[in-house]
């Protein structure tokens, strides 16, 4: 650097490598994969705080109004329908005003807004005030304001998981991969955890607990969620999430190191799970495929070649042993 730069002392030589330093290291801190694992990691943890308080918020609205109008829960099931029509009705003596369009247009059918308007005027509900239809009408509006952004949150959550590790998304969904990445810390810790342990990752209490007490260790933990393993017989569960648990191992390690963004890896072991499944359902016996069709998993069987065009006897010979030398005194 001094022969480059003359005239420089050493101080100011110093201050300038020092923002060098700081200058590479925001710019490597900024092209982090683990800012991005981050935003995983925080988006999916404030998915399941939105689904409880989601659904909190619609027990206590169902519980409320259903002082008022009790019927409405029984015609209703959903919840955040149930919080637009509450948003829209509010007293129940109001339904008579409302067109049977309009309400259907938010019940979900004209049948259901018949069975509404039939039922508001049979209620046996009680009285409310202006003041209580006020904060019901309020309470409502944040049922469905809370479910709109957490539709919004799942898709942005799905979108980064494409991005970040798109072949384990292709096999267990992105909402249990992201709870896996999230549990493990980073994708990149996920990626150095044997498939054993990603195979229980969620279940470490059951485990210790198990231990502790000599007792069967858990067969699962968070990989549970997975549609492949919901689907699957109780008795075949512990074989189906260990298999997926070495898939997922895997993929996990191909999405971290390797350069795949299409997530071939990902459906390839996918269908290979799905012909496992279906395998193991039938009782361990191998599943007839058609004609000129790939054997379960996508994968063709390999067959062995051999050049051996039969037994030919005339090469037939049994080698004499050896004779051995007697020793001479």
């Amino acid at each position: 650097m001094n022969s480059l730069l003359e005239g420089l002392d050493d101080k100011e030589l110093r201050n300038m490598q020092l923002g060098l330093a700081h200058t590479m290291s925001r710019y490597k801190l900024s092209f982090s994969s683990e800012k991005v694992d981050t935003m995983i990691i925080q988006a999916v943890n404030l998915l399941e705080d939105l689904d409880k308080e989601l659904n909190n918020y619609a027990m206590r609205l169902k519980e409320w109004y259903s002082w008022h109008f009790p019927e409405l829960a029984k015609i209703v099931t959903d919840n955040v329908t149930y919080a637009h029509v509450v948003d829209l009705v509010g007293m129940r003596t109001n339904v008579k005003n409302i067109s049977l369009e309009k309400l259907g247009s938010v019940a979900g059918s004209e049948e259901i807004a018949q069975e509404i308007k039939e039922a508001a005027e049979i209620s046996m509900g009680t009285e409310i005030l202006k003041e209580d239809e006020g904060h019901l009408r309020t309470l409502s509006k944040q049922v469905f304001e809370i479910a709109e952004y957490r539709a919004n949150l799942a898709e942005y959550l799905k979108n980064r998981m494409a991005a970040v590790a798109p072949n384990l998304t292709m096999l267990i969904g992105e909402l249990v991969a992201a709870k896996l990445i999230s549990h493990a810390g980073s994708l990149m810790n996920l990626a150095k955890l044997p498939a054993s342990t990603i195979q229980i990752l969620g279940a470490e209490k059951a485990l210790f607990r198990a231990l502790k007490a000599k007792k069967n260790t858990p067969k699962y933990g968070l990989i549970y969620n997975a549609s492949i393993v919901g689907s699957a017989k109780n008795q075949l569960k512990g074989k189906i999430s260990r298999t997926l648990a070495n898939k997922c191992a895997l993929c996990v390690r191909y999405d971290a190191l390797g350069e795949d963004v299409e997530g071939n890896m990902g459906l390839k072991n996918k269908a290979y799970m799905e012909g496992r499944a279906k395998l193991l359902e039938a009782g361990g016996k191998v599943v007839r495929q058609k004609t000129g069709a790939p054997a379960a998993g996508g994968f063709n069987k390999w067959n062995a070649k051999s050049n051996n065009t039969g037994f030919n006897s005339g090469n037939d010979f049994v080698e004499e042993p050896k004779k051995k030398r007697q020793k001479t005194e």
